[in-house]
């Protein structure tokens, strides 16, 4: 079993250079048919300014790749002023999706996180309740099932120019993540991609599980003055060896594989939560 998701993020359905591009639109379907993912992982903002027309369009959308679905919320996937923002700030959102989303299946274990708080327009932060149900559910996983946590806000930070703060108290939340059985951990937000394996910055003692940190590019480019953000997904690959991440780019009107980074697989099996 060779478990393969196909990772996007940042669609911002509404906005000027969103997703709703009918060519982009249509070729991400023409990829997942390429692709044949066990899974779709949307690491949030599906809207830009989360109208209800918005977040109608993106499950529309979604719903019609026709793979299972993962869906976590973004910054701009709640009202971005009061008194929504801060007495019903998922009330769309939840129209169609989970705020605390699980999926299982066949050697694939995955477990979405909310990273968002009406508190900070940009600021990203997991409540600790949700965090310890996500190590639950991780390391009740089978042994051998590849592991793997999505949320909106980056760990790592993004490769090229960004004032987006990576999520609140990254480092404690990488450290339990890994320690529950976590080896590919997927975000977005920042619109650039960015692929790391925890070792690459973090000296582990031991013989550390891998954990590697994934970025989406994003699809939607709603900032006029960054012309050149790549557009673009990742899918990701593993089987009994390797952890596989292959970037593809939305340009000239078609996708591009621009390299597939490998990681191997090493210490699988989670450990029992702190309490």
């Amino acid at each position: 079993m060779s478990p393969c998701i196909l990772h996007v993020s940042d669609l911002h359905f509404g906005a000027r250079n969103g997703l709703d591009d009918p060519a982009l639109e249509r070729a991400l379907g023409e990829l997942v048919a390429r692709t044949s993912p066990d899974l779709v992982a949307v690491s949030g903002d599906l809207t830009h300014r989360c109208r209800p027309a918005e977040h109608d369009a993106a499950a529309r959308y979604l719903h019609a790749l026709g793979p299972p679905l993962l869906v976590v919320p973004g910054n701009h996937d709640i009202p971005l002023f009061p008194p929504g923002r801060f007495l019903s700030p998922f009330k769309h959102y939840e129209r169609f999706w989970s705020t605390a989303p699980v999926h299982s299946s066949p050697g694939l274990e995955v477990v979405g996180l909310s990273s968002i708080t009406p508190w900070g327009h940009q600021r990203g932060r997991v409540r600790r309740a949700d965090l310890a149900r996500a190590e639950s559910h991780l390391a009740a996983a089978p042994p051998d099932a590849f592991r793997v946590a999505v949320l909106h806000h980056q760990l790592a930070g993004a490769p090229w120019r960004s004032r987006k703060r990576p999520v609140e108290g990254r480092s404690e939340l990488l450290g339990r993540l890994a320690a529950a059985g976590a080896e590919l951990i997927l975000s977005g937000h920042v619109h650039q991609a960015t692929i790391a394996e925890r070792r690459d910055f973090e000296v582990v003692a031991g013989r550390a599980r891998t954990c590697v940190l994934a970025t989406a590019p994003g699809l939607g480019r709603p900032r006029p003055r960054r012309p050149n953000e790549a557009r673009g997904v990742f899918v990701h690959r593993a089987d009994g060896e390797r952890i596989e991440v292959e970037t593809y780019v939305w340009a000239d009107g078609d996708w591009r594989s621009t390299g597939t980074r490998a990681f191997p697989r090493t210490g699988r099996g989670g450990s029992t939560p702190p309490h």
